[in-house]
């Protein structure tokens, strides 16, 4: 559990990371504290409203990486 709030530079770190791993297609930073990211080509974009948010997207995407490689003969 978080002792402390999320920051916008963490969730623009988390989310560079995501890009360059190949877990997310891309990102933008709209505005402070806004984001828009998208995970495949052809995905629908969806726009994050605030590094809480944020955070809880990227922990979903963790969670899905984490699942596919537990998986048998990945």
């Amino acid at each position: 559990m978080r002792t402390n709030p999320a920051t916008s530079a963490e969730v623009e770190t988390w989310l560079a990371v995501l890009v360059r791993e190949g877990h997310l297609y891309r990102t933008e930073a709209v505005a402070d504290a806004i984001w828009i990211v998208q995970k495949g080509r052809h995905s629908r974009p969806w726009t994050l409203h605030h590094p809480v948010l944020a955070m809880d997207f990227i922990e979903d995407i963790l969670r899905e990486v984490h699942q596919q490689e537990a998986e048998p003969g990945r």
